[in-house]
Protein backbone atom coordinates (compact mmCIF):
# COMPACT_ATOMS: atom_id res chain seq x y z
CA UNK A 1 0.00 0.00 0.00
CA UNK A 2 2.90 2.55 -0.99
CA UNK A 3 3.42 4.79 -3.70
CA UNK A 4 0.22 6.07 -3.11
CA UNK A 5 1.05 9.71 -4.09
CA UNK A 6 1.73 9.84 -7.47
CA UNK A 7 -0.98 8.06 -9.50
CA UNK A 8 -3.64 11.25 -9.04
CA UNK A 9 -0.83 13.60 -10.36
CA UNK A 10 -0.72 11.96 -13.30
CA UNK A 11 -4.51 11.28 -14.30
CA UNK A 12 -4.78 14.35 -16.14
CA UNK A 13 -7.79 14.63 -14.05
CA UNK A 14 -6.77 18.50 -12.36
CA UNK A 15 -8.75 21.81 -13.40
CA UNK A 16 -7.58 22.38 -17.13
CA UNK A 17 -4.82 24.94 -18.17
CA UNK A 18 -4.70 27.41 -20.12
CA UNK A 19 -1.16 28.22 -21.73
CA UNK A 20 -2.37 31.77 -22.70
CA UNK A 21 -2.71 32.71 -18.50
CA UNK A 22 0.08 34.73 -16.89
CA UNK A 23 2.91 32.71 -15.59
CA UNK A 24 1.76 33.53 -11.87
CA UNK A 25 -1.67 31.85 -12.43
CA UNK A 26 0.15 29.25 -14.37
CA UNK A 27 2.15 28.47 -10.96
CA UNK A 28 -0.85 29.18 -8.71
CA UNK A 29 -2.38 26.56 -10.32
CA UNK A 30 0.43 24.01 -10.19
CA UNK A 31 0.63 24.71 -6.61
CA UNK A 32 -3.59 23.85 -6.27
CA UNK A 33 -3.11 20.98 -8.49
CA UNK A 34 -0.10 19.47 -6.29
CA UNK A 35 -2.02 20.58 -2.70
CA UNK A 36 -5.54 18.63 -4.26
CA UNK A 37 -3.22 15.16 -5.40
CA UNK A 38 -1.28 15.46 -1.56
CA UNK A 39 -4.76 15.67 -0.29
CA UNK A 40 -6.42 12.84 -2.49
CA UNK A 41 -3.44 10.58 -1.77
CA UNK A 42 -3.74 11.02 2.06
CA UNK A 43 -7.33 10.22 1.80
CA UNK A 44 -6.95 7.69 0.07
CA UNK A 45 -4.38 6.12 2.15
CA UNK A 46 -6.17 6.90 5.58
CA UNK A 47 -8.90 4.95 3.56
CA UNK A 48 -6.38 2.15 2.56
CA UNK A 49 -5.82 0.85 6.39
CA UNK A 50 -8.81 1.80 7.87
CA UNK A 51 -11.11 0.21 4.96
CA UNK A 52 -8.95 -2.73 3.68
CA UNK A 53 -8.17 -4.78 6.59
CA UNK A 54 -11.41 -5.78 7.78
CA UNK A 55 -12.67 -6.58 3.82
CA UNK A 56 -9.61 -7.77 3.54
CA UNK A 57 -9.67 -10.77 6.31
CA UNK A 58 -13.56 -10.91 5.41
CA UNK A 59 -12.72 -11.94 1.78
CA UNK A 60 -10.06 -14.38 3.61
CA UNK A 61 -12.93 -16.13 5.42
CA UNK A 62 -15.06 -16.04 2.58
CA UNK A 63 -13.27 -18.35 0.34
CA UNK A 64 -12.20 -20.26 3.47
CA UNK A 65 -15.77 -21.20 3.44
CA UNK A 66 -15.94 -21.99 -0.04
CA UNK A 67 -13.09 -24.46 -0.26
CA UNK A 68 -12.65 -25.92 3.19
CA UNK A 69 -15.55 -28.18 1.99
CA UNK A 70 -13.45 -29.53 -0.39
CA UNK A 71 -11.28 -30.47 2.48
CA UNK A 72 -13.83 -31.90 4.64
CA UNK A 73 -14.90 -34.21 1.94
CA UNK A 74 -11.32 -36.06 2.71
CA UNK A 75 -13.35 -38.05 5.58
CA UNK A 76 -16.96 -36.38 5.37
CA UNK A 77 -17.69 -38.06 2.50
CA UNK A 78 -17.19 -41.49 3.83
CA UNK A 79 -19.14 -40.49 7.17
CA UNK A 80 -21.65 -38.93 5.31
CA UNK A 81 -22.31 -41.45 2.50
CA UNK A 82 -21.43 -38.66 -0.29
CA UNK A 83 -20.50 -40.36 -4.05
CA UNK A 84 -18.34 -37.83 -6.28
CA UNK A 85 -21.60 -36.40 -7.98
CA UNK A 86 -23.00 -35.94 -4.80
CA UNK A 87 -20.41 -34.14 -3.11
CA UNK A 88 -19.84 -32.05 -6.26
CA UNK A 89 -23.37 -31.09 -6.45
CA UNK A 90 -23.81 -30.20 -3.02
CA UNK A 91 -21.10 -27.81 -3.15
CA UNK A 92 -21.78 -26.34 -5.91
CA UNK A 93 -25.51 -25.78 -4.55
CA UNK A 94 -23.91 -22.68 -3.04
CA UNK A 95 -23.75 -21.32 -5.78
CA UNK A 96 -27.33 -21.30 -7.11
CA UNK A 97 -28.40 -19.54 -4.42
CA UNK A 98 -25.54 -16.96 -4.25
CA UNK A 99 -26.26 -16.17 -7.55
CA UNK A 100 -29.84 -15.79 -7.19
CA UNK A 101 -29.41 -13.41 -3.98
CA UNK A 102 -27.14 -11.49 -5.50
CA UNK A 103 -28.87 -8.89 -7.16
CA UNK A 104 -31.37 -7.96 -4.47
CA UNK A 105 -28.42 -7.93 -1.88
CA UNK A 106 -26.33 -5.50 -3.56
CA UNK A 107 -29.34 -3.25 -3.69
CA UNK A 108 -30.23 -4.14 -0.69
CA UNK A 109 -26.49 -2.48 0.28
CA UNK A 110 -27.61 0.67 -1.32
CA UNK A 111 -30.36 0.67 0.59
CA UNK A 112 -29.06 -0.01 4.27
CA UNK A 113 -25.85 1.45 3.42
CA UNK A 114 -22.52 -0.63 2.96
CA UNK A 115 -21.37 -0.76 6.41
CA UNK A 116 -24.57 -2.54 8.17
CA UNK A 117 -25.35 -4.52 4.70
CA UNK A 118 -21.15 -6.02 5.29
CA UNK A 119 -21.67 -6.63 8.35
CA UNK A 120 -25.27 -8.53 8.17
CA UNK A 121 -23.41 -10.49 5.34
CA UNK A 122 -20.41 -11.73 7.46
CA UNK A 123 -22.68 -12.56 10.97
CA UNK A 124 -24.70 -14.62 8.97
CA UNK A 125 -22.96 -16.66 6.48
CA UNK A 126 -20.26 -17.17 9.63
CA UNK A 127 -23.00 -18.61 11.80
CA UNK A 128 -24.41 -20.83 8.86
CA UNK A 129 -20.67 -22.29 8.11
CA UNK A 130 -20.14 -23.39 11.77
CA UNK A 131 -23.88 -25.09 10.99
CA UNK A 132 -22.60 -27.12 8.45
CA UNK A 133 -20.55 -29.57 10.74
CA UNK A 134 -23.96 -30.90 12.10
CA UNK A 135 -25.55 -32.33 8.43
CA UNK A 136 -26.30 -35.65 8.67
CA UNK A 137 -26.40 -37.07 4.99
CA UNK A 138 -26.49 -35.65 1.62
CA UNK A 139 -30.13 -34.19 2.15
CA UNK A 140 -28.62 -31.93 5.10
CA UNK A 141 -25.94 -30.96 3.39
CA UNK A 142 -27.53 -29.93 0.26
CA UNK A 143 -30.07 -27.71 2.47
CA UNK A 144 -27.59 -25.87 4.51
CA UNK A 145 -25.51 -24.67 1.30
CA UNK A 146 -27.78 -23.45 0.10
CA UNK A 147 -29.11 -21.23 2.93
CA UNK A 148 -25.42 -20.42 3.00
CA UNK A 149 -25.34 -19.36 -0.62
CA UNK A 150 -27.77 -16.94 0.35
CA UNK A 151 -26.42 -15.67 3.35
CA UNK A 152 -23.22 -14.62 1.87
CA UNK A 153 -24.69 -13.56 -1.47
CA UNK A 154 -23.60 -10.16 -2.16
CA UNK A 155 -20.45 -9.88 -0.37
CA UNK A 156 -17.91 -9.33 -2.96
CA UNK A 157 -19.83 -7.16 -5.43
CA UNK A 158 -21.24 -5.31 -2.64
CA UNK A 159 -17.37 -4.36 -1.65
CA UNK A 160 -16.21 -3.45 -5.59
CA UNK A 161 -19.19 -1.04 -5.46
CA UNK A 162 -18.11 -0.03 -1.80
CA UNK A 163 -14.44 0.21 -3.21
CA UNK A 164 -15.48 2.58 -6.18
CA UNK A 165 -17.35 4.97 -3.64
CA UNK A 166 -14.09 5.63 -1.82
CA UNK A 167 -11.08 4.93 -4.58
CA UNK A 168 -10.18 7.26 -7.44
CA UNK A 169 -9.74 4.96 -10.69
CA UNK A 170 -5.96 5.11 -10.54
CA UNK A 171 -5.74 3.16 -7.00
CA UNK A 172 -8.97 0.43 -7.90
CA UNK A 173 -6.17 -2.08 -9.91
CA UNK A 174 -3.95 -2.02 -6.62
CA UNK A 175 -7.18 -1.53 -4.01
CA UNK A 176 -9.15 -4.66 -6.15
CA UNK A 177 -5.68 -6.17 -6.02
CA UNK A 178 -4.69 -6.07 -2.18
CA UNK A 179 -8.93 -7.69 -1.82
CA UNK A 180 -8.90 -10.30 -4.02
CA UNK A 181 -4.97 -11.60 -2.30
CA UNK A 182 -7.66 -12.38 0.27
CA UNK A 183 -8.13 -16.14 -2.24
CA UNK A 184 -4.68 -16.73 -2.05
CA UNK A 185 -3.66 -15.99 1.24
CA UNK A 186 -7.05 -18.15 2.13
CA UNK A 187 -5.46 -21.35 0.44
CA UNK A 188 -2.07 -20.54 2.27
CA UNK A 189 -3.34 -20.32 5.55
CA UNK A 190 -6.65 -22.41 4.77
CA UNK A 191 -4.24 -25.48 3.55
CA UNK A 192 -2.11 -25.85 6.84
CA UNK A 193 -5.07 -24.94 9.27
CA UNK A 194 -7.08 -27.75 7.20
CA UNK A 195 -4.73 -29.96 7.03
CA UNK A 196 -4.71 -29.74 11.05
CA UNK A 197 -7.71 -29.87 12.07
CA UNK A 198 -8.31 -32.69 10.09
CA UNK A 199 -6.15 -34.52 12.19
CA UNK A 200 -9.14 -34.39 15.19
CA UNK A 201 -10.70 -37.64 15.55
CA UNK A 202 -12.85 -36.76 18.36
CA UNK A 203 -13.08 -34.23 20.57
CA UNK A 204 -15.87 -33.27 22.57
CA UNK A 205 -17.66 -36.01 20.33
CA UNK A 206 -16.91 -34.25 16.85
CA UNK A 207 -14.76 -35.43 14.23
CA UNK A 208 -12.03 -33.24 12.24
CA UNK A 209 -14.38 -32.28 9.91
CA UNK A 210 -16.85 -31.14 12.25
CA UNK A 211 -14.16 -28.97 13.98
CA UNK A 212 -12.99 -27.30 10.61
CA UNK A 213 -16.41 -25.57 9.67
CA UNK A 214 -16.81 -24.47 13.53
CA UNK A 215 -12.58 -23.08 13.36
CA UNK A 216 -13.60 -21.58 10.31
CA UNK A 217 -16.96 -20.30 10.44
CA UNK A 218 -17.35 -18.55 13.86
CA UNK A 219 -14.18 -16.12 13.18
CA UNK A 220 -16.40 -14.51 10.29
CA UNK A 221 -19.13 -13.62 12.32
CA UNK A 222 -16.96 -12.04 14.97
CA UNK A 223 -15.48 -10.12 12.45
CA UNK A 224 -18.96 -8.93 10.77
CA UNK A 225 -19.36 -7.56 14.29
CA UNK A 226 -16.03 -5.48 14.11
CA UNK A 227 -16.58 -4.06 11.05
CA UNK A 228 -20.08 -2.23 11.78
CA UNK A 229 -18.28 -0.02 13.95
CA UNK A 230 -14.73 0.14 11.65
CA UNK A 231 -16.29 0.29 8.31
CA UNK A 232 -17.77 4.17 7.24
CA UNK A 233 -20.40 4.06 4.55
CA UNK A 234 -19.22 7.34 2.24
CA UNK A 235 -16.39 9.67 2.70
CA UNK A 236 -18.41 12.82 3.86
CA UNK A 237 -19.03 10.35 6.98
CA UNK A 238 -15.49 9.58 8.08
CA UNK A 239 -14.52 11.29 10.96
CA UNK A 240 -10.94 10.07 10.66
CA UNK A 241 -10.71 12.17 7.54
CA UNK A 242 -9.75 16.23 7.43
CA UNK A 243 -12.56 18.85 6.01
CA UNK A 244 -9.78 19.33 3.06
CA UNK A 245 -9.21 16.07 2.38
CA UNK A 246 -13.28 14.88 2.08
CA UNK A 247 -13.47 17.47 -0.55
CA UNK A 248 -10.30 16.59 -2.18
CA UNK A 249 -11.57 13.01 -2.55
CA UNK A 250 -15.63 14.30 -3.04
CA UNK A 251 -14.19 16.68 -6.19
CA UNK A 252 -11.64 14.28 -7.60
CA UNK A 253 -14.63 11.40 -7.90
CA UNK A 254 -17.03 13.32 -9.00
CA UNK A 255 -14.10 14.24 -11.79
CA UNK A 256 -14.31 10.71 -12.67
CA UNK A 257 -18.23 9.66 -13.12
CA UNK A 258 -18.44 7.79 -16.25
CA UNK A 259 -20.51 9.86 -18.75
CA UNK A 260 -21.42 7.13 -21.14
CA UNK A 261 -22.81 4.83 -18.66
CA UNK A 262 -26.14 2.83 -18.72
CA UNK A 263 -28.81 4.96 -17.19
CA UNK A 264 -30.26 2.49 -14.98
CA UNK A 265 -30.47 -1.03 -14.64
CA UNK A 266 -32.28 -2.47 -16.94
CA UNK A 267 -29.89 -0.51 -19.74
CA UNK A 268 -26.63 -2.15 -17.98
CA UNK A 269 -28.70 -5.45 -18.66
CA UNK A 270 -28.58 -4.52 -22.40
CA UNK A 271 -25.20 -3.14 -22.61
CA UNK A 272 -22.49 -5.73 -24.43
CA UNK A 273 -19.90 -4.53 -22.27
CA UNK A 274 -21.77 -5.71 -19.07
CA UNK A 275 -22.65 -9.29 -20.94
CA UNK A 276 -19.48 -9.92 -22.56
CA UNK A 277 -17.62 -9.13 -18.90
CA UNK A 278 -20.10 -11.56 -17.84
CA UNK A 279 -19.29 -14.56 -20.01
CA UNK A 280 -15.65 -14.00 -19.36
CA UNK A 281 -16.24 -14.23 -15.54
CA UNK A 282 -17.87 -17.25 -16.06
CA UNK A 283 -15.63 -18.68 -18.01
CA UNK A 284 -12.69 -17.56 -15.71
CA UNK A 285 -14.42 -19.03 -13.06
CA UNK A 286 -15.00 -22.32 -14.54
CA UNK A 287 -11.10 -22.52 -14.29
CA UNK A 288 -11.05 -21.61 -11.26
CA UNK A 289 -13.63 -22.12 -8.93
CA UNK A 290 -13.40 -26.12 -9.26
CA UNK A 291 -9.61 -26.52 -8.73
CA UNK A 292 -9.94 -24.88 -5.20
CA UNK A 293 -12.53 -27.26 -4.22
CA UNK A 294 -10.72 -30.81 -5.53
CA UNK A 295 -7.04 -29.76 -5.32
CA UNK A 296 -6.72 -31.36 -1.91
CA UNK A 297 -8.13 -34.93 -3.73
CA UNK A 298 -5.49 -33.67 -6.65
CA UNK A 299 -2.75 -33.98 -4.04
CA UNK A 300 -4.05 -36.53 -2.29
CA UNK A 301 -4.72 -39.18 -5.25
CA UNK A 302 -1.26 -40.34 -4.25
CA UNK A 303 -1.26 -41.54 -1.07
CA UNK A 304 -0.29 -37.96 0.41
CA UNK A 305 -1.00 -37.64 4.20
CA UNK A 306 -3.80 -35.00 5.04
CA UNK A 307 -1.73 -33.28 7.06
CA UNK A 308 1.31 -32.65 3.99
CA UNK A 309 -1.71 -32.33 1.62
CA UNK A 310 -2.75 -29.34 3.38
CA UNK A 311 0.86 -27.95 2.97
CA UNK A 312 1.13 -29.02 -0.32
CA UNK A 313 -2.09 -27.11 -1.44
CA UNK A 314 -0.39 -23.89 -0.26
CA UNK A 315 1.95 -24.05 -2.72
CA UNK A 316 0.12 -22.52 -5.92
CA UNK A 317 -1.60 -20.04 -3.79
CA UNK A 318 2.13 -18.69 -2.70
CA UNK A 319 2.64 -18.44 -6.27
CA UNK A 320 -0.63 -16.53 -6.96
CA UNK A 321 -0.04 -13.51 -4.04
CA UNK A 322 3.57 -13.08 -4.72
CA UNK A 323 2.28 -12.61 -8.56
CA UNK A 324 -0.78 -10.54 -7.52
CA UNK A 325 1.09 -7.92 -5.54
CA UNK A 326 3.55 -7.39 -8.55
CA UNK A 327 1.15 -7.42 -11.10
CA UNK A 328 -1.79 -4.98 -9.60
CA UNK A 329 0.99 -1.96 -9.79
CA UNK A 330 1.84 -2.81 -13.45
CA UNK A 331 -1.90 -2.61 -14.12
CA UNK A 332 -2.57 0.91 -12.13
CA UNK A 333 0.23 2.21 -14.17
CA UNK A 334 -0.39 1.01 -17.99
CA UNK A 335 -4.07 1.08 -17.44
CA UNK A 336 -4.28 -2.12 -19.84
CA UNK A 337 -6.94 -4.26 -17.70
CA UNK A 338 -8.34 -5.54 -20.86
CA UNK A 339 -4.81 -6.25 -21.84
CA UNK A 340 -3.58 -8.33 -19.33
CA UNK A 341 -6.90 -10.13 -18.50
CA UNK A 342 -6.02 -11.66 -22.32
CA UNK A 343 -2.49 -12.66 -20.99
CA UNK A 344 -3.13 -13.70 -17.81
CA UNK A 345 -5.74 -15.89 -19.10
CA UNK A 346 -3.02 -17.49 -21.60
CA UNK A 347 -0.79 -17.86 -18.37
CA UNK A 348 -3.40 -19.95 -16.84
CA UNK A 349 -4.51 -22.29 -20.12
CA UNK A 350 -0.40 -22.97 -20.25
CA UNK A 351 -0.17 -24.02 -16.62
CA UNK A 352 -3.42 -26.36 -16.50
CA UNK A 353 -1.54 -27.71 -19.87
CA UNK A 354 1.36 -28.07 -17.91
CA UNK A 355 0.27 -29.96 -14.86
CA UNK A 356 -0.97 -32.90 -16.76
CA UNK A 357 2.25 -33.55 -19.04
CA UNK A 358 3.32 -35.90 -15.91
CA UNK A 359 1.66 -38.25 -13.42
CA UNK A 360 4.05 -36.66 -10.74
CA UNK A 361 2.07 -34.53 -8.27
CA UNK A 362 5.37 -31.97 -7.96
CA UNK A 363 4.70 -31.92 -11.91
CA UNK A 364 0.98 -31.16 -11.20
CA UNK A 365 1.45 -28.53 -8.48
CA UNK A 366 4.08 -26.50 -10.53
CA UNK A 367 1.51 -26.37 -13.33
CA UNK A 368 -0.83 -25.41 -11.01
CA UNK A 369 1.32 -22.34 -9.73
CA UNK A 370 1.36 -21.34 -12.72
CA UNK A 371 -2.66 -20.99 -13.43
CA UNK A 372 -3.54 -19.75 -9.89
CA UNK A 373 -1.13 -16.83 -11.09
CA UNK A 374 -2.52 -16.44 -13.98
CA UNK A 375 -6.30 -16.50 -13.04
CA UNK A 376 -5.77 -14.22 -9.85
CA UNK A 377 -4.20 -11.39 -12.05
CA UNK A 378 -7.09 -11.90 -14.34
CA UNK A 379 -9.73 -11.62 -11.71
CA UNK A 380 -8.14 -8.40 -10.12
CA UNK A 381 -7.73 -7.17 -14.45
CA UNK A 382 -11.45 -8.30 -14.88
CA UNK A 383 -12.98 -6.40 -11.87
CA UNK A 384 -11.08 -3.08 -12.64
CA UNK A 385 -13.45 -2.56 -15.63
CA UNK A 386 -17.26 -2.26 -14.80
CA UNK A 387 -16.61 1.12 -12.76
CA UNK A 388 -14.61 2.69 -15.57
CA UNK A 389 -18.03 2.21 -17.76
CA UNK A 390 -20.97 1.86 -14.97
CA UNK A 391 -22.22 4.46 -12.28
CA UNK A 392 -25.47 4.88 -10.05
CA UNK A 393 -27.87 1.93 -10.32
CA UNK A 394 -26.61 0.66 -13.19
CA UNK A 395 -23.21 0.05 -11.41
CA UNK A 396 -25.39 -1.30 -8.31
CA UNK A 397 -27.06 -3.79 -10.35
CA UNK A 398 -24.66 -4.48 -13.49
CA UNK A 399 -22.05 -5.49 -11.17
CA UNK A 400 -24.03 -7.95 -8.76
CA UNK A 401 -25.42 -9.28 -12.67
CA UNK A 402 -22.30 -9.62 -13.52
CA UNK A 403 -21.02 -11.76 -10.72
CA UNK A 404 -24.15 -13.21 -10.24
CA UNK A 405 -24.81 -14.82 -13.27
CA UNK A 406 -20.83 -15.86 -13.81
CA UNK A 407 -21.36 -17.34 -10.47
CA UNK A 408 -23.16 -20.32 -11.41
CA UNK A 409 -19.92 -21.42 -13.26
CA UNK A 410 -19.54 -22.49 -9.18
CA UNK A 411 -22.63 -25.25 -9.90
CA UNK A 412 -20.57 -26.00 -13.15
CA UNK A 413 -16.93 -26.32 -12.62
CA UNK A 414 -16.94 -28.86 -9.14
CA UNK A 415 -19.87 -30.64 -10.79
CA UNK A 416 -17.91 -30.82 -14.12
CA UNK A 417 -14.70 -32.02 -12.40
CA UNK A 418 -16.88 -34.31 -10.53
CA UNK A 419 -18.39 -36.07 -13.22
CA UNK A 420 -15.03 -36.50 -15.20
CA UNK A 421 -12.93 -37.69 -12.38
CA UNK A 422 -15.89 -39.95 -11.78
CA UNK A 423 -15.93 -41.09 -15.88
CA UNK A 424 -12.32 -41.49 -16.17
CA UNK A 425 -10.86 -42.54 -13.06
CA UNK A 426 -8.55 -39.42 -13.15
CA UNK A 427 -8.34 -36.01 -12.99
CA UNK A 428 -6.44 -35.40 -15.92
CA UNK A 429 -9.04 -34.60 -18.31
CA UNK A 430 -10.82 -32.03 -15.86
CA UNK A 431 -7.42 -30.40 -15.66
CA UNK A 432 -7.83 -29.84 -19.87
CA UNK A 433 -11.44 -28.98 -19.36
CA UNK A 434 -10.44 -25.82 -16.74
CA UNK A 435 -7.41 -24.87 -19.79
CA UNK A 436 -10.15 -25.01 -22.30
CA UNK A 437 -12.82 -22.76 -20.31
CA UNK A 438 -9.67 -20.17 -19.51
CA UNK A 439 -8.86 -19.98 -23.46
CA UNK A 440 -12.29 -19.06 -24.45
CA UNK A 441 -11.88 -15.89 -21.71
CA UNK A 442 -8.31 -15.25 -23.62
CA UNK A 443 -10.62 -15.03 -26.47
CA UNK A 444 -13.42 -13.36 -25.24
CA UNK A 445 -11.28 -10.71 -23.68
CA UNK A 446 -9.55 -9.84 -27.16
CA UNK A 447 -13.27 -9.62 -28.18
CA UNK A 448 -13.90 -6.78 -25.55
CA UNK A 449 -10.77 -4.88 -26.25
CA UNK A 450 -12.17 -4.21 -29.67
CA UNK A 451 -14.94 -3.33 -28.63
CA UNK A 452 -14.03 -0.88 -26.46
CA UNK A 453 -11.93 0.59 -29.01
CA UNK A 454 -15.01 0.80 -31.55
CA UNK A 455 -17.39 2.56 -29.14
CA UNK A 456 -14.25 4.97 -28.32
CA UNK A 457 -13.80 5.76 -31.56
CA UNK A 458 -17.69 6.52 -31.92
CA UNK A 459 -17.83 8.66 -29.08
CA UNK A 460 -14.82 10.81 -30.44
CA UNK A 461 -16.98 11.00 -33.62
CA UNK A 462 -19.83 12.09 -31.91
CA UNK A 463 -17.44 15.15 -30.12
Amino acid sequence: MTDIASPIANTGESFPRNPSLPDAHTAQRDRADAQHAALVASASRKAMFRILPVLFLGYIFSYLDRTNVGFAALTMNRDLGLTSSEFGWGAGLFFVSYAIAEIPSNFALQRFGARRWLARIMVTWGILSTCTAFVVGPHSFYGLRFILGIAEAGFFPGVVLYLSDWFPRAYRGRVVGWFTLGVPISAIIGGPLSGALMQIHSFAGLSGWKWLFIAQGLPAAILGVIALFLLTDKPDDARWLSAEEKEALRVQLNSEVVENSPHNFVAALKDPRVLLLTLLLFTLLVGSIGLGIWLPQIIHREGVPIFITGLMSTIPYIAAAVGMIALARVMDRRGNYVGMLAVMSVVATIGFVLSTLSPSVWVALAGVSVAMIGVNAARTALWSLPSTFLSGSAAVGGIAFINAISNFAGIASPAMIGAIKQWTGSFTMALLAMAASLLVTAIGAVALGMLLKRQARQAHKVL
